[in-house]
């Protein structure tokens, strides 16, 4: 690989692990500020907004500069973001700001990799990269677990910088310090990535325009009869992943005694069991034989439910890796297949950003749901019970909607296989 694909790496990667440890001092922020317990899913909520409302234009965006210009754009705005926690803003039109630099980063991150690098390279990379997203998903959740622990913090916060007062006080604080200077680095990054020599293309003229296209790419994912389907499953995944990630800290608080800091290590144990199913599923399914993995979508939900039972993390931990690995192992060929369909439909740009609109819209939803289920009282056990529920029902639903279109659109639906076959060998 060329010297400016690893460099595209280390951005990447800083910048994911920043993202993920950001959310656990955010979370922590909100704790020392004595919030509710149903507030801290709405982090979530503020942070994902701007991806749903900006789908349609940071594509374009990313389209106008040099791609490492707009990272570079981006990641100073997450600076901004987290400079307003620690100057006291509330926490979630902080986290919102970092959001926006989020959602403007995600189009400039994937179309990078097509711009630089040859097409024979492009599975390679795009594995390297996926590989080093999980690493730092789980490095990152820890790393924000370790900064807010007692014994890290306090160590953290006897140092001192001669002459300048600081005003970090709390652990809290000093992680979201902490998670400043990683979005720096990741920057530093962003200023060496090279150019690609790409010409850049003019924002749209007519932003109406841009909607209304926007609007028909949505539609045309919707109608195709297989790209529904993978269309489906992807948008419940990431709604129920992120609604995951608060349910085991609230669930490992009420049946383990954790405080967060021990709880983000359980969450990383998730994430590792999504890397290992990820991994298994790109060995194991084939592209014509995606759709075969929709009954694991519901065996997730129901196992989900088992958490209620366990009080010992012994127990706690090869569950959390199994459905973990479930999860994994049932979106990545799912979304592989909805990135084929969409390239075929659209060209791939378009479609990541209908993904990101479906996806993220779903986790409004299903964090919004569950807020609520706890504001209203409901204890976490039965938010859990109805969120299995909810998963494994769906995934029924997305079955029996594909064996509804074998049924009614039998021979299209095999054409669109034998494309899906004949494109991946």
């Amino acid at each position: 690989m060329p010297r400016g694909f690893y460099i595209i790496m280390g951005a990447q990667f800083f910048s994911s692990l920043a993202d993920n440890a950001l959310l656990v001092a955010a979370i922590a922020l909100l704790v020392q500020l004595s919030a509710p317990d149903w507030l801290p899913p709405y982090l979530k909520f503020c942070f994902v907004i701007s991806y749903v409302v900006l789908a349609p234009y940071v594509g374009a965006f990313a389209d106008r500069l040099p791609k490492g210009q707009v990272m570079f754009i981006s990641n100073a705005i997450k600076i901004l973001g987290c400079l307003m926690m620690l100057f006291g803003v509330d926490p979630l039109v902080a986290y919102a700001v970092v959001g926006l630099g989020a959602a403007a980063y995600s189009p400039a991150k994937y179309g990078i990799l097509t711009e630089y690098l040859p097409h024979s390279r492009l599975v390679a990379a795009n594995g390297w990269i996926e590989g080093l997203t999980v690493g730092s998903i789980i490095l990152g959740t820890v790393l924000g677990g370790l900064l807010i622990a007692p014994n890290v913090s306090g160590l953290l916060l006897t140092v001192d910088v001669p002459g300048i007062e600081t005003g970090v006080d709390t652990p809290a604080e000093i992680a979201i310090s902490i998670v400043t200077l990683v979005y720096l680095i990741a920057a530093l990054f962003n200023l060496r990535i090279p150019l690609t020599g790409v010409p850049m293309k003019a924002l749209p003229s007519n932003p109406l325009a841009t909607l209304k296209d926007f609007t028909q790419c949505c539609f045309r994912l919707w109608t195709d009869k297989l790209g529904q389907i993978s269309l489906g499953v992807t948008t419940l995944f990431w709604g129920a992943g992120a609604t995951l990630q608060f349910i085991v800290i609230a669930w490992a608080d009420a049946a383990l005694g954790y405080d967060l800091s021990k709880a983000s290590i359980l969450q990383g144990v998730v994430a590792a069991g999504i890397a290992a199913g990820a991994v298994i599923a790109s060995l194991r399914v084939s592209l014509d034989r995606a759709v075969t993995v929709i009954p694991l979508g519901t065996a997730m939900g129901l196992i989900v439910i088992a958490m209620v039972f366990v009080r010992d993390v012994a127990i706690a931990i090869p569950l959390l890796v199994g459905i973990g690995a479930l999860a994994g192992f049932f979106v990545v060929p799912m979304n592989a297949l909805l990135q084929h369909r969409g390239h075929h439909l659209m060209g791939a740009g378009r479609s990541i950003a209908v993904q990101n609109f479906n996806e993220n819209a779903s986790i409004l939803l299903l964090i919004f749901g569950y807020s609520t289920l706890l504001r209203h009282g409901v204890s976490i056990y039965a938010a859990i019970v109805a969120f299995g529920l909810f998963v494994a029902g769906t995934m029924v639903l997305v079955g029996a909607w594909h064996r509804r279109n074998l049924r009614l659109n039998g021979e299209e639906v095999q054409r669109l296989l034998a494309v899906a076959r004949s494109s991946h060998h």
